[in-house]
């Protein structure tokens, strides 16, 4: 048993689809108007009850956003007042994870598991995931209750393309009442949609921010007097970087700079909406991001280089995006929530994005999914400073697509023997996204104490064998459980299967390299 993870009743393949059915048939039109009617009865009970209406919640999720990219983690020459200011009357967390790619780090948002464990139509393993339409996300969860639900922002979970997607994947069909965004990155375009129609191609990227936030805070206004969920993934700061006039050039930063305070403006605009329309006493705001920042290397530049001010940072981390060390996984995040999240205050235990489905079901008065393992953890108690009730064995589980390639528990953290050509894993071909310092393998289990080695540069394996044997055996117990690049684990989940369930993750074919290609340039599309 994985005592890291919060595991709910495990019932077949068949049983999982047909139960899964069964919740998305209350969420057909009919029965939503008559469940969401019974459903609002309840909570104006439990309203007259004790006086505690059902919360609201936001969720700000920027795109490529490194860990000291903002003010009060360590920037120094990136200025976020208003994320500043969101700490200080709020909590600030400091072990708080995603995962290390873009499309991933989403699924796991929505649907509280690791995305090796997540079902995608057709059964395979992508690089991005096309999330099969019989999982269920956290809006689909909060839409039980009677929440309003929508999304403003980057997707991509419908497939990792502007013009080539699934447009039955779109977030409409996902639990959302109303979607304004695109369908993937801006790698070289964004295409710009309100719900299911395509109303801007190729639009002006300078102003997405703007555009999302004013989109968010007029559902805000629209929805004042029900529960809401609001889901804002921004575009930024994924490159190509755009930042609109009133921002361009204002940071010391550069281009980088002036999207991240553009985004941090933004973030004011929220809080200042929730607290002008007085539901600050009963709305939660979350800020974080997908993973790690670009470091050195770009597919979308000629010479495969960013520009000197396109690339984040992760300060005192290693590495950065698409690498499990912590800079690339490890990331900002900041909870806001007056008169019920302590001000001023920091959470140093272990928490993640799955966690978010089954703590806001809780807060809502949901239920969690029973038909399927959810990874993720109701974190109430973190939420409301009680630090003293985290889980001291709770562990966290590096994926770099279908590859385990570390996990920690408490402050230690235990790199896996890999090969260093191709990191990642092997399925996928040589990442040449990774700065080319931690472009590496290990022969060898190669443990770090993080509390005293951030920076992950010194192995302590042999003073400790102990920590090394305990977290061998969590690894062992997570392949069975959820499986890895060489295996398919025992809840890894197929909801399109007619056959045997593969022994092996059913993945794409490497990418070959195209002919006349720059040694600096890469082909591979992770984001």
């Amino acid at each position: 048993m994985i005592t890291s993870s919060h595991h709910t009743n495990r019932t077949s393949p068949r049983s999982t689809h047909s139960m899964t059915s069964a919740f998305r048939m209350l969420l057909s039109p009919w029965a939503v108007r008559t469940s969401v009617l019974a459903c609002l009865f309840c909570c104006v009970i439990a309203v007259r009850a004790d006086d505690t209406p059902q919360p609201n919640f936001v969720v700000i999720f920027t795109d490529d956003q490194g860990y000291q990219d903002v003010g009060c983690f360590g920037s120094p020459d990136i200025r976020t007042p208003r994320l500043d200011a969101m700490a200080s009357q709020g909590m600030k967390f400091t072990s708080f994870y995603a995962q290390p790619i873009c499309g991933p780090s989403r699924a796991a948002l929505m649907t509280g598991c690791y995305p090796m464990r997540v079902a995608e139509r057709g059964n395979t393993k992508q690089v991005h995931p096309i999330l099969h339409q019989d999982e269920i996300t956290v809006a689909e969860v909060l839409k039980t209750q009677g929440y309003a639900t929508a999304c403003f922002g980057k997707w991509d979970l419908a497939k990792h393309s502007q013009t080539d997607f699934f447009l039955d994947l779109f977030p409409t069909r996902q639990g959302f009442d109303y979607f304004y965004g695109t369908p993937t990155s801006n790698d070289r375009i964004a295409n710009l949609y309100r719900n299911e129609t395509l109303i801007e191609p190729k639009t002006d990227m300078s102003t997405l921010t703007r555009r999302y936030t004013d989109q968010a805070i007029e559902f805000m206004k629209r929805h004042q007097d029900e529960p809401f969920f609001v889901y804002l993934p921004h575009t930024m700061p994924h490159t190509r970087l755009a930042a609109s006039d009133d921002f361009k050039g204002s940071s010391p930063r550069g281009l980088y700079g002036d999207v991240i305070e553009e985004i941090d403006f933004n973030v004011g605009r929220i809080l200042d909406a929730v607290e002008s329309l007085k539901l600050h006493d009963r709305t939660y705001v979350l800020f974080t991001s997908d993973n790690g920042p670009w470091l050195n290397k770009n597919k979308n530049f000629a010479d495969g280089h960013l520009p000197k001010d396109h690339g984040g940072s992760a300060g005192p981390l290693r590495s950065g995006k698409v690498s499990v060390f912590e800079g690339g996984v490890r990331v900002p995040a900041i909870l806001w929530g007056p008169g019920r999240v302590p001000t001023g205050t920091t959470c140093e235990s272990i928490a993640t994005t799955m966690d978010v489905l089954p703590t806001f079901a809780a807060l809502a008065g949901a239920e969690v999914p029973s038909d399927r393992v959810i990874d993720g953890q109701d974190i109430r108690h973190l939420f409301h400073g009680d630090f003293a009730s985290a889980d001291p064995d709770r562990a966290y589980f590096y994926y770099l697509r279908v590859h385990l390639q570390a996990v920690r528990q408490g402050k230690w953290k235990l790199h896996l023997p890999r090969e260093k050509e191709p990191i990642g894993a092997a399925p996928f071909g040589r990442n040449m996204h990774i700065a080319p310092a931690d472009r590496v393998g290990f022969a060898q289990p190669f443990l770090v104490d993080l509390e005293n080695d951030l920076g992950e540069t010194t192995d302590v394996s042999d003073q400790n064998p102990q920590v090394v044997r305990r977290l061998v055996a969590l690894a062992e117990d997570m392949r069975k459980d959820l499986g890895d690049f060489d295996r398919v684990g025992e809840n890894m989940r197929f909801f399109d299967l007619t056959g045997p369930r593969p022994t092996r993750p059913p993945v794409p074919a490497p990418r070959k390299p195209a002919a006349k290609q720059s040694k600096h340039l890469s082909t591979d599309k992770a984001k």
